[in-house]
């Protein structure tokens, strides 16, 4: 097995981030309550601003959801689930997580503001951030994954913007997107208007369902960063368990090496571990060897745009 990586610093993580007093200073703030409510709302008010300032109407997406009935298209999706505990703590600023509709009336506005912010000196309109965002990730895939992709599985696909691009990425394949809140998954069919997906399953990630040697290609997108690691290990189980031998997973999210990220303003990072529970977990978990361990080969590592990173491996 062999580990390639193409990074820009030596340096494994923010020092924001694990046991180092930066970081456990940040974390005694954050658990103070009074302190908690404000950075979560400032944390919101800045999101908004981010991307109302770029053309993305976030109020005004909001209304339209909540006023569409898409509420209705809950009992087509929800399923007998058992929440994890990691999963039904406040997140993102919602007191329910992901769990509600106000999660999931603002997902595609955060989504498309997050593409922004990763290159936020030039000129970009919303729409072509998110297509090379999308890009960065589907080509990484196109250069170190599968030579045949036909079953395609996106985990934690939330609204179904990350599964409905690489499925146009990959169009002669069959593609399912899978996420544990139902009311993200009520939005993904919504936006589905032409069923371009072959089915918007409520499971949870390290319980699918799905049969042994399933998939070619398994996602993860911008979501391990949002779990505690012994449950980012109980997906990667998962998945080599409903992957075909020479399938691949790939995953994208947070670079710690990138130093974007670990020059974050103490603001910015402050605001960024107030609404994501799991930062110092991520942060110092060795993703690379966790994949390894699980019986992963070819584990490859690329710096793909300046905030993030894309790992993929595959199945013997």
């Amino acid at each position: 097995m062999s580990i390639s990586t193409s990074e820009s610093t030596n340096k494994v993580k923010p020092d924001w981030a694990g046991e180092e007093l930066l970081s456990r200073f940040v974390n005694l703030l954050i658990q103070t309550k009074p302190i908690y409510s404000v950075m979560t709302q400032l944390a919101r008010r800045v999101l908004i601003k981010t991307a109302e300032t770029n053309g993305i109407p976030w109020r005004k997406n909001y209304q339209e959801l909540e006023a569409s009935g898409v509420q209705s298209r809950l009992n087509e999706v929800q399923q007998l689930v058992t929440y994890p505990e990691y999963y039904q703590v406040p997140f993102h600023a919602y007191t329910a997580g992901n769990l509600c509709w106000p999660a999931a009336f603002e997902a595609e506005s955060a989504t498309y503001s997050m593409a922004l912010r990763t290159w936020p000196k030039e000129e970009l309109t919303w729409k072509e951030a998110q297509e090379r965002l999308r890009l960065t990730f589907h080509q990484v895939i196109a250069d170190h994954g599968p030579t045949s992709v036909n079953r395609i599985l996106d985990i934690g696909c939330s609204v179904g913007i990350s599964t409905l691009a690489l499925h146009r990425f990959y169009p002669q394949a069959q593609t399912i997107g899978l996420d544990l809140s139902p009311h993200m998954l009520s939005v993904a069919k919504l936006r589905d208007a032409e069923g371009e997906i072959a089915e918007w399953r409520h499971a949870k990630a390290e319980e699918t369902g799905f049969e042994r040697q399933s998939f070619d290609l398994v996602a993860l997108q911008y979501v391990i960063h949002e779990l505690p690691r012994q449950a980012t290990k109980e997906i990667f189980q998962e998945v080599y368990r409903i992957l075909d031998s020479g399938g691949c997973i790939a995953l994208v999210d947070l670079n710690p090496k990138s130093p974007v990220i670990q020059n974050l303003p103490p603001q910015l990072f402050a605001l960024m571990k107030s609404t994501e529970p799991w930062s110092d977990d991520y942060y110092t978990f060795d993703v690379e060897t966790a994949l390894q361990d699980t019986g992963f080969e070819r584990v490859t590592t690329v710096a793909s745009d300046p905030r993030h990173r894309t790992i993929t491996a595959r199945k013997p």
